[in-house]
């Protein structure tokens, strides 16, 4: 593949600008950093492979988590199932503080956690989450709502949401 310098820049600009968000939309769906660290980089090198074919490049973002999002379940779907050492050591020790938000989030449903995500974190419309997701605005809407809902609930329950 013959490439130019200016789209290496573009494409390395690019991925710089938006590599918390595509970690942010991996880590949601896997369980730990290093898994959203490699579905990152390989949503990185296959988006590299197809960007010469990217026409709308205003788009970009939205095709760069499409593509991270599709990596995060192809690589869950490979491991086997296991459960990080953080997280067996955090169940064998008794919660003395509040969960911070992002636990918080992290603790949803998968697809209320991706939605949450990549609006509240990442600043997507519902429009480009459906994008992301190949999934109809409504359902988005409601993901986001639900979400929000177990979010106030868990809140209310660590005392820290009062209305």
């Amino acid at each position: 593949m013959k490439e130019d310098h200016g789209e290496r820049q573009e494409f390395a600009a690019l991925v710089q600008a938006h590599s918390r968000a595509l970690f942010r939309a991996a880590r949601a769906l896997l369980d730990s950093d290093a898994a959203a660290e490699d579905a990152v980089g390989e949503a990185v090198l296959l988006a590299w492979q197809a960007f010469p074919r990217l026409r709308r490049r205003e788009s970009a973002r939205a095709w760069l988590l499409k593509i991270t999002v599709n990596c995060a379940y192809d690589q869950r779907r490979r491991a086997r199932p296991t459960v990080p050492l953080e997280e067996a050591a955090c169940a064998a020790a008794p919660a003395q503080e509040p969960l911070g938000l992002w636990e918080l989030v992290q603790a949803l449903p998968e697809e209320q956690r991706l939605a949450v995500t990549l609006y509240y974190y990442d600043g997507l419309s519902v429009g480009e989450i459906a994008q992301v997701l190949g999934a109809p605005q409504g359902t988005v809407k409601s993901r986001l709502s639900r979400g929000r809902d177990k979010l106030r609930e868990r809140l209310r329950e660590e005392g820290i949401y009062e209305l």
